[in-house]
């Protein structure tokens, strides 16, 4: 076990998501509070649980990658892909919560799905358990990408 790239693998997208809840904490009780959402909105707390556990299933998940592909240049690629992903993923919380526009926010949250698709299909190539892991989190965008559909929908 490589303690360093474990506790990178798993800080990163914590950091992330650190990162996006300071744009997001700000606007939950005025801008977001007063938005019409969609009928399958969840309450706000289930939001923090489930990007908690999220960002550890793709902490583990890029970890094992990792641990796979060891430092060979043209393998690494697969972790380049994750680690830009999570720029995009930190990203839409700045969009929809700091800009408040869930129609650029929808824009990236598609690249954010596009990003796990084939992060799903590259890391099944490498390590059959670090895709599975990454199910959960693409169910969730798609969840998300209903939700922030239907918030520029129903705001504008």
């Amino acid at each position: 076990m490589n303690y360093k790239r474990l506790i990178v693998s798993l800080a990163l997208p914590q950091l992330a998501g650190i990162a996006g809840s300071l744009f997001t904490v700000s606007a939950i009780p005025d801008w977001y509070a007063n938005l019409q959402k969609p009928l399958l909105s969840p309450p706000n707390w289930v939001f923090g649980s489930v990007w908690t556990l999220l960002y550890i299933l793709m902490g583990v998940s890029v970890y094992l990658v990792w641990q796979r592909v060891g430092d060979s240049k043209k393998d690494r690629r697969v972790l380049w892909l994750f680690w830009i992903h999570l720029f995009f993923n930190a990203l839409w919380s700045v969009i929809f919560f700091g800009l408040h526009n869930p129609g650029a926010a929808l824009v990236n949250l598609i690249i954010i799905w596009l990003f796990v698709i084939v992060l799903i299909s590259k890391f099944w190539r490498v390590r059959k358990l670090s895709s599975c892991l990454l199910i959960p989190y693409l169910l969730w965008v798609s969840f998300a990408g209903y939700l922030n559909y239907h918030i520029w929908i129903l705001n504008r």
